[in-house]
């Protein structure tokens, strides 16, 4: 029998089931809206739960591109690196999001990606993702939606390095979480962060001890509690009126 877990908790890599018909995370992958026939043809061609422990890669810069990742459980981090060897983390990615997009073009990964935790991967090869999209454009549909999402991203990164404040960078960036959170079924008021503090300076162009800093500022202001690496967010739309995001009249009148 299969057990359940509350909505605030990620199961454990063995509490997943295998197949992509059962997995939890269907709605935010490539199987989004296909029909049975297409999901088990997909299905087929899967390499399903695969496990990757903290600090192991799934690819590294310069490698060859063979492959889509899927992250299934867990979290994975994508960094590149700068001229003068450190890294610069471009992306944390969550249960359902899709890793090795950024080497089709080329044939080859410009970033390594790395578990931030014991994470369970799906593996497809592109060539015959490739095949699939061919025969079924509806496929290929949602890979074009994917890219789209990512693109999307990548813009509303550079807006926020190039355009906000340090309060408002993180203020977004703990927003952001929350919401991808909440769009895979898990809660989202609190959640741990897997990824350090000082990547997460890294990702968004502040130092490490900013981020402490403002994430003690928050707290004495009553906009989260943190725990170590449990944050738990309890005045949204305050937090909403400090990154800068347009909130109704009401709200902004009542958090000023």
């Amino acid at each position: 029998m299969s057990q359940s877990y509350p909505a605030d908790v990620i199961p454990p890599v063995e509490a997943v089931d295998c197949t992509c018909s059962a997995c939890s995370m269907a709605l935010n992958c490539l199987c989004k809206n296909l029909d049975t026939g297409l999901k088990s043809r997909l299905e087929n061609e899967v390499l399903r739960n695969r496990v990757v422990n903290r600090g192991q890669s799934l690819f590294e810069i310069g490698e060859s591109f063979q492959r889509l990742y899927a992250v299934r459980s867990g979290s994975v981090k994508v960094y590149s690196l700068i001229d003068n060897g450190e890294e610069q983390v471009m992306g944390f990615y969550l249960p359902g999001e899709l890793l090795g997009l950024e080497a089709i073009d080329r044939g080859v990964h410009e970033c390594s990606a790395v578990a931030l935790e014991t994470s369970s991967i799906c593996e497809v090869k592109f060539k015959k993702l490739e095949q699939l999209c061919v025969a079924q454009p509806i496929l290929q549909q949602r890979l074009h939606r994917i890219y789209a999402r990512e693109i999307a991203r990548d813009y509303a990164m550079l807006q926020l390095l190039g355009r906000k404040s340090a309060e408002q960078r993180l203020a977004n960036f703990l927003l952001h979480l929350s919401r991808r959170f909440a769009d895979r079924g898990y809660s989202a008021e609190e959640f741990n962060l897997s990824m350090s503090r000082h990547d997460i300076g890294n990702y968004l162009g502040l130092a490490l001890e900013t981020v402490s800093r403002l994430l003690a500022r928050f707290q004495d202001q009553e906009l989260i509690e943190v725990k170590r690496r449990h944050v738990r967010l309890l005045k949204h739309q305050a937090l909403a009126v400090l990154a800068g995001e347009p909130v109704n009249p009401v709200a902004r009148r009542h958090y000023h």
